[in-house]
């Protein structure tokens, strides 16, 4: 080894040992703080929203944070969750899709049709019911890329021509019941993961945390960059773990943890790992940051586009199926009113911006939990559907004002 190799090998020992003392905890704070003064709000804003939001329902309702109306919360939100999933997508291409809640809609009646009219598998109507939300979502691409045709007439045209396509394959019924005894009909409404290994997915939720970030601030320290140090690494994993497991805790007071809201969760970090530690995800930010210049760079535009739209009507029309196995049936109203509305909010409000090139898939549970929680506060205080347009409306446009203030104030500080 050489004199420098042994240099450079003793200023990481020492930047290793530097970062494991506490001074490291106080350093990655400050750090922290100059990214949000810099106008990197990350999820600061969603989370104390949802706070003020919890607060203020459970002063005027105490039953609000009971663990029975939690139960019913994290059912609830689970449909409308996986379509703002999907809305990411796109969103962070700067593209906008405004038919999901007609895609949901006909994904959910495909399923009942295939399944209860024509009796086949349970596998082979949701396999068609996901089929057609992905030829959907091509078709959408399609239009985009070869006549060019703005995505925000594309998918308008889709909301009003799938919702047709809806009402025509329930023609003869106004509504198809799904079979209580069917595996998604118990999947929405009747299976609880056990205590045991409730307890034992926050662990390794919580080691998985551990484990990853410590080997991307290893792999950020050996090519020079600032990374967080391994003690503020230990503590966010320890209250990370400390918050699951008081979560299980508490929702195991009554029911549990239902199944479905584990396979949304599920969904929410297979998108994050895509979006986050994939080629294909950073080809995603880059083409939403600037289209142009990715272009430029060699990335297949037209290729990201049509691979955002398809991932999107695909996660809707997981949505609807969802959707139509928590009610039981599938009806000419399935998808419809504010589905479309609440989805693109959700997005929106858990800190994806509508520019482009900025968001997680993490956006879409901290929204649409701010969006349910609104709904289900509403509800208990017997208050009609009009006071929850109106705050939804609110906390949107505070959203985008946040994100429109940061995108400001990355730009005053060169960070884009």
């Amino acid at each position: 080894m050489t004199i420098t190799e042994n240099s450079v090998a003793s200023a990481t020992d020492l930047q290793d040992e530097r970062l494991v003392t506490p001074q490291g905890i106080i350093d990655s704070i400050r750090a922290t703080i100059r990214r949000v003064r810099g106008g990197d709000l990350g999820m600061l804003p969603v989370v104390g929203g949802i706070v003020v939001i919890w607060t203020i329902f459970q002063i005027l309702n105490p039953t609000f944070l009971s663990s029975t109306n939690l139960v019913n919360l994290s059912f609830d939100m689970v449909p409308v969750g996986v379509l703002a999933l999907g809305i990411v997508c796109v969103l962070l291409v700067g593209q906008i899709d405004l038919s999901v809640g007609s895609v949901s809609g006909v994904s959910a009646a495909i399923t009942a049709v295939v399944m209860v009219k024509n009796e086949q598998p349970m596998w082979l109507a949701v396999l068609a019911a996901v089929a057609g939300g992905c030829l959907i979502g091509w078709l959408y691409g399609q239009v985009l890329n070869r006549v060019g045709v703005p995505s925000f007439v594309v998918t308008l045209g889709g909301l009003l021509a799938f919702l047709g396509v809806q009402l025509w394959l329930l023609r003869d019924q106004n509504a198809i019941n799904l079979p209580y005894d069917s595996t998604l009909v118990k999947f929405a409404q009747l299976w609880f993961v056990p205590a045991w290994l409730a307890y034992s997915l926050a662990v390794a939720a919580a080691a998985g945390f551990l484990a990853t970030g410590w080997v991307r601030a290893r792999t950020r320290r050996n090519a020079g960059l600032s990374s967080s140090s391994p003690q503020w690494l230990v503590m966010q994993s320890l209250l990370l773990l400390a918050g699951l497991l008081l979560v299980v805790f508490y929702l195991n007071r009554t029911r549990g943890v239902a199944w479905m809201f584990v396979f949304f969760v599920a969904l929410v970090l297979v998108m994050n790992y895509v979006l986050s530690r994939t080629k294909f995800g950073r080809s995603i930010y880059a083409v939403g940051g600037n289209a142009e210049a990715s272009r430029r760079a060699g990335i297949n535009v037209r290729r990201v586009y049509t691979a955002a739209f398809v991932m999107c009507s695909a996660l809707a029309a997981v949505g609807g199926i969802l959707a139509a196995s928590r009610l039981a049936a599938a009806n000419q109203s399935t998808g419809t009113g504010d589905v479309n509305l609440n989805a693109i909010a959700a997005a929106v409000i858990g800190g994806t911006s509508l520019f482009g090139g900025r968001g997680s898939a993490i956006a879409a549970l901290l929204g649409v939990l701010v969006i349910q929680s609104i709904s289900s506060g509403l509800t208990l205080l017997n208050l009609d559907s009009s006071y929850r347009f109106i705050i939804t409306g609110v906390v949107l446009l505070i959203a985008v004002g946040l994100d429109s203030v940061a995108r400001r104030s990355r730009q005053a500080h060169g960070r884009g």
